[in-house]
């Protein structure tokens, strides 16, 4: 089965949609009201990035996957990125969920893992109280949009008090270019829970194939005391364009980390928020990225502290090679009434070409006078006196900046939780510096 989709959406292609999958009521209203929002609405507007240039129209069609019976069915490249002893596994191919899988234990526990289009059959009130509620889906034409055309998508729930001691894994992958590519990550993390979830968004492309947008909203609900760890790595080919936000909604002592390896061959929008809505509430996040030939990208980490004593720690790092360009930008709100609130956030760009362009904005917007706030950026090349001191050893000039950019990386390489897909980062990391 196939229904085709353009941009904007209609509420007619919506509507139909939902009704051929059979999804409730209220998931058949949101898809249509978003269908009806893309008509009024903007795409993002990212500092010196002109999106609404790029082909942000070519978002395919919905097309039903036929499911895997195994993970052993995956093509060999992507089966290296599973690990091994998995808790929780789960596979989409292009438009929908292939496979899922969750330790016994795990749902004995009370544990969900499955992907979104099963939750809302088989938990529908569940993610109705979260889904579009972090990521409000009247945000923008983006938002809207993915409200509308959404597909396969992971549900993660920890009930009060579980700790996952076995990062949860998600594969999402793309190897139709007609094919709409729209996944939804959904976490929630009760009381005092412990949780580690790390996703891989990748595509399988042989030959040239037509552009594609893969639209990836992410929203992390973490509750009291909860503490979640959430890993991303995002390798896809040139010509797919990469609209990814992701937002985290923390709660009194609650934590989120973000690890995001932003290292797609395309142009990419790439947003992660955390909203420090609790107090005592933290969010650590460390981004990578590596701009290579013409890529064009806006890469957007941000926190917004609302309760007292927060704190947002932000790391970006990029490497920028070829003609290629990237915004970075670092975020820090500090809204009235969050009192002894800290926020500290460095961005650092290292250039290999004259023709790459990396511009590191770090951005502080305090409205309350008891806190502290800090912001470092810096853009430069690889230092030379390193590499001479490198080379003095007898390290050849091309291994020794090899080594000085890995070291520049690895703060970041070295926080993946899972040994296959830290492994696959550093090859990924090596292919592009190479290319």
């Amino acid at each position: 089965m196939s229904t085709q989709l353009s941009t904007p959406v209609n509420r007619q292609a919506a509507e139909a949609l939902s009704l051929s999958k059979g999804e409730p009521e209220w998931l058949t209203a949101l898809r249509v009201q978003g269908a009806e929002l893309t008509e009024t609405l903007e795409w993002p507007k990212p500092e010196k990035v002109r999106i609404d240039r790029w082909n942000l129209n070519a978002v395919g069609e919905y097309k039903a996957p036929a499911v895997l019976a195994s993970a052993d069915e995956l093509p060999e490249s992507l089966r290296t990125l599973t690990g091994e002893g998995q808790a929780g596994f789960v596979v989409q191919r292009n438009s929908g969920a292939v496979f899922k899988q969750l330790s016994a234990e795990l749902q004995s526990q009370g544990v969900i893992f499955t992907d979104l289009e099963t939750a809302v059959r088989e938990h529908g009130d569940l993610v109705q109280q979260y889904l579009f509620k972090a990521v409000a889906q009247d945000e923008n034409k983006l938002s809207a949009l993915h409200s509308a055309i959404w597909n396969g998508g992971v549900f993660l729930y920890v009930p009060k008090n579980v700790e996952v001691a076995v990062p949860l894994q998600a594969l999402l992958y793309s190897d139709d270019a007609q094919a709409t590519f729209a996944p939804h990550v959904l976490v929630v993390a009760d009381n005092n829970s412990r949780v580690t979830y790390v996703d891989n968004a990748s595509s399988l492309y042989e030959g040239e194939q037509q552009a594609l947008v893969l639209q990836n909203i992410v929203e992390v609900f973490v509750k009291p005391g909860a503490h979640v760890r959430f890993a991303t790595v995002h390798h896809m080919a040139e010509n797919i364009i990469d609209l990814s936000i992701r937002r985290a909604v923390v709660e009194n002592d609650g934590r989120i980390e973000w690890i995001v390896g932003d290292l797609h061959d395309g142009n990419t929008l790439s947003e992660t928020r955390s909203v420090l809505r609790g107090n005592g509430s933290t969010s650590d996040a460390k981004v990578i990225s590596i701009g290579s030939g013409k890529q064009q990208m806006s890469l957007t980490t941000g926190a917004v502290h609302v309760g007292r004593s927060s704190d947002s720690q932000m790391v970006t790092r990029a490497v920028m090679k070829d003609s290629a360009t990237a915004i970075i930008n670092g975020i820090t709100k500090i809204e009235k009434g969050a009192t002894k609130a800290n926020g500290e956030q460095t961005e650092k760009v290292l250039m290999l070409s004259p023709k790459a362009r990396g511009d590191a904005n770090p951005i502080l917007l305090i409205d309350e006078d008891d806190v502290t706030a800090g912001h470092a950026a810096s853009v430069g090349q690889v230092n030379p006196e390193q590499v001479y001191y490198l080379m003095s050893r007898g390290i050849s000039k091309r291994e020794a900046e090899r080594l000085i950019i890995n070291g520049f990386l690895a703060p970041v390489v070295s926080e993946i939780p899972i040994d296959a897909v830290q492994e696959q980062l550093r090859l990924l990391l090596e292919r592009k510096l190479q290319a």
